[in-house]
């Protein structure tokens, strides 16, 4: 596994990384959304959203706990897993419908830890001082490592 960390100076950082990021995203990835409260993994998720689909103002599934969204080439599917009370309970939602195929985008996964393959992106964010500045890390394997660096992103 390799690190890698990146400074998003603002929200509009935030979302021109995730729209990077929408571009090098295949059937069957798995990206792992972690951070605080506020640390901007829903507004990276709706970037993502944006950039794939037609919608452009997803709304956040805090309290359906799942969203989908039809592209092209896969099913985008959106977790927000911060109000799963028992892990399990992740299966009702559609988890082992999503990990056959399409694109899964999962805020608060340390939720479901150990329900996840292994080969996924760990994406972190961490926001500092009150300009809200975010850094995202991430932790990829080669495949991931070769995939960012292609598009640029590290």
């Amino acid at each position: 596994m390799t690190t890698i960390e990146l400074n998003l100076p603002d929200e509009a950082a935030t979302k021109a990384f995730a729209a990077t990021m929408a571009r090098v995203l295949n059937d069957g990835d798995i990206v792992r959304l972690a951070g605080d409260l506020g640390a901007g993994k829903t507004t990276f998720a709706r970037a993502v959203i944006a950039e794939l689909t037609d919608v452009k103002d997803a709304p956040s599934p805090t309290y359906m706990l799942v969203e989908t969204y039809d592209n092209d080439q896969f099913l985008l599917w959106h977790f927000d897993l911060y109000r799963l009370e028992d892990p399990n309970d992740v299966w009702e939602l559609g988890l082992e419908e999503a990990l056959e195929g399409g694109v899964v985008l999962i805020e608060w996964p340390e939720r479901i830890d150990g329900l996840l393959p292994e080969k996924s992106l760990g994406l972190r964010l961490e926001t500092s001082g009150p300009s809200k500045a975010r850094r995202a890390i991430l932790d990829v394997d080669e495949d991931w490592a070769k995939r960012l660096n292609d598009a640029g992103i590290a």
